[in-house]
């Protein structure tokens, strides 16, 4: 199975409560920090709630 190397490219600041709490949940706290995860629809549709703030590339 792959998995998915997410970056938040963008500060949560000014952005909705759900989105910081779904940025937490990721594992992100800083910009540029980076975390792997593995590939399933439950982080794909975290990913999608916050698109805009991250990077995310296949390894």
């Amino acid at each position: 199975m792959a998995n998915l190397r997410i970056t938040l490219a963008k500060s949560v600041i000014a952005t909705k409560p759900n989105q910081r709490k779904t940025v937490a949940a990721l594992g992100l706290t800083k910009r540029q920090q980076t975390v792997e995860k593995p590939d399933n629809p439950q982080i794909r549709g975290m990913i999608e709630v916050v698109k805009h703030l991250v990077q995310v590339e296949e390894v």
